[in-house]
């Protein structure tokens, strides 16, 4: 079954406990938290003093970090609160298998990130260590974008990558999801949809996550 991870970036901040609690009602799995540093790409946003915030709800964390040296903020993400962290391949470079291994050092599940025009083949090296593998499928650093429709394809070749190496691993897309385009993530072989702007403005957040949920999959 197809696991959802509303973005709270596309939150209304001005009642940022009331949409949290929007997100666990809706039965979500996890909650998106977007980190931009304004170097990896252009926008700032969350730190870790409002996840130690956000920690308090009982919803399980999906901490994704768009910044460069990653490697640096892990622990006090960790500590923070965070179950998933996830880094991105292009901002850890060379150092991106000692970045999962300090995740998980941290108690923490690991993910590794490649914007749309990153190969997969850059990631190939680290597929074994990892727990969980997120396909940008726009642009990071600004939410309400529409999929890239190339994305596609790369969710594909993820999948059967993994499935030729008996590799059991998330598959999480981020960017332009909503009803229509999660269906052809989800039979592409994407396990768990990341929604900002097409959850929050859902007139029926809950029947929202149940349709994506229910999703066909490329088991199917």
């Amino acid at each position: 079954m197809i696991k959802v991870a509303p973005s709270m970036l596309a939150a209304n901040y001005l009642k940022l406990g009331d949409e949290i609690d929007k997100v666990i009602q809706s039965g979500a799995d996890v909650l998106h938290y977007d980190v931009m540093d304004g170097t990896f790409v252009p926008a700032i946003s969350f730190g870790q003093e409002i996840l130690k915030m956000v920690a308090k709800k009982d919803i399980p964390l999906d901490v994704h970090l768009m910044i460069q040296n990653p490697e640096k903020q892990i622990e006090s993400f960790a500590k923070a609160g965070a179950k998933y962290i996830t880094v991105h391949a292009e901002a850890a470079g060379f150092g991106l298998k000692d970045c999962i291994d300090k995740i998980h050092a941290c108690g923490c599940l690991a993910g590794v990130s490649v914007k749309p025009f990153t190969m997969i083949s850059m990631i190939e090296d680290v597929l074994e260590d990892a727990d969980m593998i997120l396909i940008m499928t726009v642009e990071p650093g600004k939410g309400g974008q529409k999929m890239i429709p190339f994305t596609v394809e790369k969710v594909r070749q993820l999948r059967s990558i993994l499935k030729a190496r008996g590799l059991s691993k998330i598959i999480e897309v981020d960017g332009g999801v909503n009803l229509e385009t999660a269906r052809l993530v989800t039979e592409a072989g994407a396990d768990m949809l990341v929604a900002g702007s097409a959850f929050f403005k859902a007139e029926n957040p809950k029947a929202f996550v149940d349709e994506l949920r229910c999703m066909p999959t490329d088991q199917e």
